[in-house]
């Protein structure tokens, strides 16, 4: 009866046809921020850039050719990466809220981002007393972001693990404490750094994409692709859960297996994300919301409208992070707070509103 209930419920044509509407309109927005991402940038700005670059020899010319190498080996995979990151935290967090059952429930919540963090900062520190070969340095940062994401996945998995099964309410509370211990931990470390570890640590923390190439993006996209894949192949399980685990169990689900594959997908995706990018918040947290006020918690279209609202959020960000200030560069996570908190706090307002009407 309840599957018969969650599969025809929300079937009426008005609701696809806005559900329909909604997802074409941010397939086109994401498209747009993409186009302009591209062709707008510190050299040279020209809306023709996308263009010239399929063609790559509308201009011939020894400066022409220069600006279209800068666009295509710097702006693109910056773009592209922006895209890709933007999706993951999106998704990520409109799933963990899902599972959590808890509307503020994401990636740094849970301690995922913290325990990146926590492991990037330590290399940025102590990286100078190591001897480590100039081929790999370039690397250390995100292996030890991506490390120390895992460290923390494992440790909230085990503290919320009772009798084989994890507990919401424990893994919440695990991810709050390992939060609490990450920033004291990158307290001390910023005490005892030097200056220029401080200024980069605090850069990183704070989130950017200068570091994007078209060797990470072959490295990670694919990684990160996939995971998104997973999660959005969960989103029927998803939807049961919101029922309740008991209802879940009821109908088949096996609560126990869904929730650790999603716990661990994200883990990956998020652990990979901060060690390409750094930490970006608000992204994972006000991007199921919007959606869901427009459209409602339908999981089977609410991952993949994130994932493309999530991807023209951080694209805009990270054009208005390198545009605001050039040539100098804005952290992207400074810019996404900014865009994402007073949006928040309308939502906030709004569901207020619809409470005092509805008393």
């Amino acid at each position: 009866m309840i599957t018969r209930v969650l599969s025809f419920s929300n079937f009426s044509l008005p609701t696809l046809g806005r559900r329909a509407t909604q997802t074409s309109l941010l397939t086109l927005l994401l498209f747009v921020t993409c186009w302009f991402a591209v062709s707008i940038g510190a050299a040279k700005s020209d809306l023709l850039f996308p263009i010239k670059l399929l063609g790559r020899g509308l201009d011939f010319s020894e400066q022409g050719s220069a600006i279209l190498t800068i666009v295509s080996e710097i702006r693109l995979p910056r773009v592209l990466l922006a895209l890709i990151i933007g999706s993951v935290l999106a998704v990520s967090g409109a799933s963990l809220q899902g599972v959590c059952r808890n509307p503020l429930a994401d990636p740094g919540l849970l301690g995922i981002s913290s325990g990146a963090a926590v492991g990037a900062v330590t290399i940025i520190v102590f990286a100078n007393q190591f001897s480590v070969a100039e081929s790999i340095q370039p690397y250390l940062v995100p292996i030890a972001a991506f490390l120390g994401a895992a460290v923390t996945t494992f440790t909230i998995y085990r503290l919320a693990q009772v009798n084989g099964a994890v507990q919401i309410a424990t893994l919440l509370l695990a991810g709050v404490a390992i939060n609490a211990m990450g920033g004291a931990i990158i307290g001390v470390y910023s005490y005892v750094a030097d200056d220029q570890s401080l200024r980069l640590m605090t850069f990183w923390m704070m989130g950017s994409l200068a570091s994007a190439s078209w060797s990470m993006i072959a490295l990670c996209g694919p990684i990160l692709l996939i995971c998104m894949k997973l999660i959005y192949q969960k989103r029927q399980q998803i939807n049961l859960l919101l029922l309740g685990e008991a209802n879940a169990r009821y109908v088949g689900v096996d609560v126990d297996r869904v929730k650790n594959q999603l716990l661990w997908l994200n883990a990956i995706a998020v652990g990979l994300a901060v060690a390409c990018s750094g930490i970006i918040g608000f992204i994972g947290l006000v991007v199921p919301h919007i959606l869901r006020v427009s459209t409602g918690s339908d999981y089977r279209y609410l991952i993949l409208n994130s994932g493309l609202l999530g991807a023209s959020l951080l694209v805009t960000a990270d054009l208005i992070a390198r545009m605001l200030i050039t040539p100098a560069e804005l952290p992207i996570g400074v810019v996404t707070a900014i865009i994402g908190a007073p949006f928040f706090i309308l939502l906030l307002l709004q569901q207020k509103r619809k409470l005092v009407l509805a008393l």
